[in-house]
Parts: structure tokens; C-alpha cells; sequence
């Protein structure tokens, strides 16, 4: 989820916290119980924090390591400490360190959903799973987390009993939005004219509860890419993947590999100049406006050597302005 989002989670869990007797009738408590799940719920997020080193590190890294079942151990450990060093070791560590957990592992587990995924299952595999199901930003999730907030610190009403039920209803939001996604994914093929055995569908959340983004992947490689809307699938896209001898050679280069190790959907194509060759990897999962935002492109001299590169987001006006700048 967005880093919003993780933040109201922690002032929730925070609410929740108050049907703990041991919590809601010490205020010093509460007040660390309060930090720890606010920090807890940012804590794997902290990655963010290797942009300043490069963005293919980031891509790399990002909800990986700082995800994985060790982390959440380490998160909760270092944060249950810093709390009590600052708050006096007279705190009872359980209670603090509980809540704590609960955050971290909320945020691990809310990611899980999200199209990004996580590699939350290291060190046992380092497979990124994400299970296409909630956007990146959520309106129910924010909203109904900000209204409940508000609830709670305008005393209009029990922090006992509307942070429960918020957290109920969620359940049965996330458990709707996952049957949605599992029955859209046995329609479509139904309803898709141009279905052929083997053809593998990735459907994709976007920002509103029925619209869904789709992209069909063809076992010759070939990705066709559409929405469903307003229950009607439609197609509006489609991508062969290049083969070239730049290309080949792009996968050598370590921004590249970073890009292509955080994604199975990414397809090639190969603009030769007079210097060399630009090799662009677009993710076919994320089209906005008829193009492709999220890439790695690689520039190379007629020997393959590397002349610069970008991996990330960026729009093409300003994706060329950087290329420009490698090559002259």
C-alpha cells in the first residue's frame, strides 16, 4: 500500500489497542503503544531510503529484504527496544512489543495484495508474490480508516467498539475483493473471443472497485494488454517481444537485471543510431495514456558497451531529455 494508507493503519491499530485493559488504562503505555505501531506500520518501508544510492537499487530491493519473515523479527525487536529505552524498561515489553508485531506484519501482509508484491517469503524463496487483488491506494481502506480516526479523537464514540468493527468489515471487504478477482479471472475466459489454450491472464486492480486493468500473455511471448469496464472486456494493446543482439546483451548490464528481476512482464524493443543501440524493457502491466511509464532503458555503442541507462517511472517527454543527456 502507499505510504498513507501504512500511516492510518498504525493510528488504527493504535484505536484497536484499546481493548487491551492493560493499554487503555495506562496513558504512558498507550502513548508507546501508539509509537510503536505507528513506526511498526512504516518500518519496511524504510527501503525507500536506497533511491539515494540509485533507482535500480531501489527497484531491486524495494519490498524485499526489508519484507521478509527475518525483518519483520528485526522490526519489532529494534522498535520494541528504542520504545522501551525511551519510554523506561519499567513498560511491560510484551504488550509494546505485540502491537508492534501486529503492524509490521499488517504491512507485510496488506503488500501481499498490491501489484508490486513482496518477497515476503524469504529467505525460504526469493519469488515475489502479489496477488493482483487491491490497488496501490485504496479509497475504501483510507477512507474508512480516516473516518473511524476521526471518530476516535472527536470522542464520538468508543474506540472499543468502532475500531472492532472497522477491522471486521475490512475483513469482509478483503475477503469480497478476492472473490471478485478469482470469479472475474474464470469469466474472462468465457468472454474473451480470442481465447487460446494456454493464454494466461493478469488481472490488475485499479483505483475503482469494478473496473479491472487485463494483460494476456500468449505462450509465443506476445502480450495483449485491455481493461474490463463496465462488465465489457475490451482490448486495446498489443506487444511482441524484440529479439535482438542489444537486447542480449542488455541483460548483462546491472540496472537491467535489477529491472528484470522484479518483473516477469517486461518486453524489449531496440532503437539503433548512428552511436549505437537504445534498448527500452517496458513493463506491459502498468500502461497509462498509450504508453508504458515504468522501464529500464540501456544505451550502447556499436561494441555493446554501456553509454548510460535509467531504470523507473518516467513520462516519454522526460525519459528523452535523460537519454538525450547520456548521448552527447
Amino acid at each position: 500500500m502507499d505510504s498513507g494508507t501504512h500511516l492510518v493503519m498504525g493510528l488504527g491499530l493504535a484505536g484497536l489497542a484499546s481493548v487491551d485493559p492493560a493499554i487503555a488504562s495506562d496513558q504512558t503505555l498507550y502513548a508507546a503503544v501508539l509509537i510503536g505501531t505507528v513506526v511498526g506500520s512504516q518500518a519496511p518501508d524504510l527501503d525507500g531510503f536506497l533511491r539515494l544510492k540509485s533507482n535500480a537499487v531501489y527497484i531491486r530491493n524495494h519490498r524485499g529484504l526489508s519484507h521478509s519473515i527475518p525483518a519483520i523479527a528485526i522490526w519489532s525487536i529494534l522498535i520494541t527496544f528504542l520504545i522501551q529505552l525511551g519510554f523506561g524498561f519499567n513498560l511491560p515489553w510484551q504488550h509494546i512489543g505485540g502491537w508492534v508485531l501486529l503492524a509490521v506484519v499488517l504491512h507485510v501482509f496488506v503488500d501481499l495484495f498490491n501489484t508490486y508484491g513482496t518477497q515476503a517469503m524469504r529467505p525460504f524463496t526469493e519469488k515475489w508474490i502479489s496477488w493482483n487483488i487491491i490497488h496501490i491506494f485504496d479509497p475504501v481502506i483510507f477512507i474508512s480508516h480516516v473516518i473511524a480516526i476521526l471518530l476516535w479523537a472527536l470522542k464520538l464514540g468508543d474506540p472499543t467498539i468502532i475500531f472492532p468493527t472497522l477491522y471486521a468489515l475490512l475483513v469482509v471487504y478483503y475477503i469480497w475483493r478476492t472473490a471478485a478477482h478469482r470469479m472475474l479471472g474464470q469469466r474472462i475466459k468465457r468472454i474473451d473471443t480470442d481465447y487460446h489454450e494456454g493464454d494466461h491472464y493478469i488481472i490488475i486492480p485499479t483505483i475503482s472497485l469494478y473496473d479491472w486493468n487485463i494483460v494476456k500473455k500468449r505462450p509465443d511471448g506476445v502480450f495483449i494488454i485491455g481493461d474490463f469496464r463496465r462488465g465489457h472486456l475490451r482490448w486495446v494493446d498489443r506487444t511482441r517481444c524484440m529479439e535482438h543482439p542489444a537486447i542480449d546483451q542488455s541483460r548483462n548490464d546491472p540496472s537491467i537485471r535489477a529491472f528484470l528481476y522484479f518483473t516477469s512482464t517486461a518486453c524489449a524493443e531496440v532503437k539503433e543510431h548512428s552511436w549505437g543501440y537504445e534498448v527500452r524493457w517496458s513493463d506491459v502491466r502498468y500502461r497509462h495514456r498509450k504508453q508504458y511509464p515504468f522501464v529500464g532503458v540501456l544505451l550502447m555503442d556499436t561494441d555493446y558497451k554501456t553509454l548510460g541507462s535509467y531504470v523507473g517511472w518516467l513520462s516519454e517527454d522526460r525519459l528523452q531529455k535523460r537519454l538525450r543527456m547520456n548521448t552527447y
